[in-house]
């Protein structure tokens, strides 16, 4: 099975100082609130990206239940955090007239009543999940755990994330919508975040019926920060008070830079970007985000601007970086090789996560994934945008298609002998994915939404249970006080 990027957490080195963000400034009037206008004007590309992507969640979803595959052309399983993504896709559709609001709803009913209805149990197979949790991948058919994986906290919440902005988006007295809210509270409240609760007051990474809890929290800075909010915001099984401090508690190893370019850093950008899909994090402060002076969306957008400054100051001279061709996270690679590349052994990977050397999950084996600069857009469009614009340009032909752009591509890996775990290796253009992932098209559709007309963002901003997970972790201002 290949490896998740969700579980590869590591310890890092000191950062790798880079270019200085000259122009780092330029998005800072976005950070610290809670509304924009005027209604940005989104470039023809942008408008092309974003409907090929939603095709792809409306054209490979399982009618019949709802599910949606980790991955495409590839015969996959299911993921449920694509499963949430695809929630999220829907009302975007609607919104941009590319399905009808009861297209829609039908799919949305039919997801939450197949969630709502699925086989729990703590058996190994024969089941969805588990005390209102999960299993990371299910088969795309009968809905029940794929293989031995995981009960995934963070794929929980990442499905449920989408199960909420569904409930708050459809919001009319139709019978249809009443049953939406009422299996989107019911799906949201039955999960027993407690039990996942460790003594010390983290939340476990995830379950196996083999053999238990896993011994890893989720703390520091990464995706995990949306499991936390979900635990506090329950309406039924709230996690205890303090698990927010323990989250926090090694913020201390993950700060990087200095003055503006001072962050919280996590090398994949998709860690900056699951949790602010959903969540409207301007001008609402924590206490150490208090102390620091700025807010999380500031922070994702100073780590954006850092992970563009080390494909720039490119110090493993891999070929196709550049100040516009850029964008490091969690993707597809061409497979675990060891080549010879301008005069040294390069060493490739397969899937991994992927970022800045120096920082948390630091790896960079030269492979690039438009997901990277494209979900960033609502942090700093004016850097997102024209990468866009120049991966289209450059590399279009070969990276995009169908659904928009495939998941990743490596110009470096260039040797046509050896047979890559997916994909395929042009001796001119390199190595290029053959498919499209369910987690990196998703933040892809949502964050242009959310920059265009924060759709997601506006949803989520009124609802109950993430309203009271972020007062419960110390969170005040802005929307929130409202």
């Amino acid at each position: 099975m290949r490896i998740d990027r969700r579980h590869l957490l590591a310890g890092s080195a000191s950062v790798l100082t880079a270019l200085a963000m000259s122009s780092c400034t330029q998005s800072a009037s976005m950070g610290g609130r809670g509304n924009r206008s005027p209604a940005p004007r989104v470039p023809p590309l942008i408008d092309e990206i974003e409907r090929r992507t939603f095709q792809f969640f409306w054209e490979q979803v399982n009618k019949a239940n709802g599910l949606f595959p980790d991955r495409w052309p590839t015969p996959s399983f299911a993921s449920i955090a694509a499963v949430g993504f695809a929630l999220t896709a829907y009302p975007i559709g609607v919104e941009r007239g590319w399905i009808t609001r009861q297209q829609a709803r039908d799919i949305t009913l039919t997801t939450l009543r197949f969630f709502a209805s699925a086989p729990m149990g703590d058996a190994r197979t024969g089941v969805t999940g588990h005390r209102g949790f999960f299993y990371h991948f299910l088969d795309m058919n009968t809905g029940q755990r794929y293989g031995e994986t995981e009960l995934s906290t963070v794929d929980t919440a990442l499905l449920l994330m989408g199960v909420l902005f569904a409930g708050g988006w459809f919001d009319d007295a139709s019978p249809d919508e009443i049953e939406i809210r009422k299996l989107a509270t019911m799906l949201v409240d039955q999960t027993d975040w407690p039990w996942a609760q460790h003594a010390n007051g983290g939340i476990s990474m995830g379950w196996h019926p083999e053999h238990g809890f896993i011994d890893r929290n989720w703390d520091g800075y990464n995706e995990g920060m949306m499991v936390y909010i979900l635990a506090l915001g329950s309406g039924r099984h709230p996690v205890k008070d303090g698990a927010w401090g323990v989250w926090t508690a090694p913020y201390d190893r993950f700060w990087r830079g200095a003055g503006a370019q001072r962050h919280l850093a996590f090398a994949p950008l998709f860690g900056h970007q699951y949790s602010e899909t959903w969540i409207d994090y301007r001008g609402i402060y924590d206490a150490p985000m208090r102390a620091a002076g700025f807010d999380y969306f500031e922070n994702s957008r100073r780590a954006t601007y850092a992970n563009r400054a080390y494909c720039v100051a490119n110090p493993q001279q891999w070929d196709g970086y550049s100040n516009q061709v850029w964008g490091l996270t969690a993707c597809d690679g061409p497979g675990d090789y060891a080549l010879a590349f301008n005069g040294r052994t390069a060493k490739f990977g397969g899937y991994s996560a992927r970022g800045p050397l120096g920082q948390p999950d630091g790896y960079d084996d030269g492979t690039i994934a438009p997901t990277a600069a494209l979900a960033s857009i609502a942090f700093a469009p004016e850097i997102c945008i024209p990468a866009a614009e120049a991966l289209h340009r450059l590399h279009g032909a070969q990276i995009f298609g169908q659904y928009g752009f495939k998941d990743a591509f490596n110009p470096s890996f260039r040797d046509v002998t050896k047979k890559p775990e997916t994909g395929a290796v042009d001796p001119v253009h390199g190595w290029v994915a053959s498919d499209y992932l369910g987690i990196d098209q998703g933040p892809i559709l949502a964050m242009i939404a959310n920059y265009r007309s924060e759709s997601v963002w506006r949803v989520m901003r009124n609802l109950p249970h993430i309203r009271r997970g972020l007062r419960r972790a110390g969170f005040t201002g802005s929307w929130l006080d409202r």
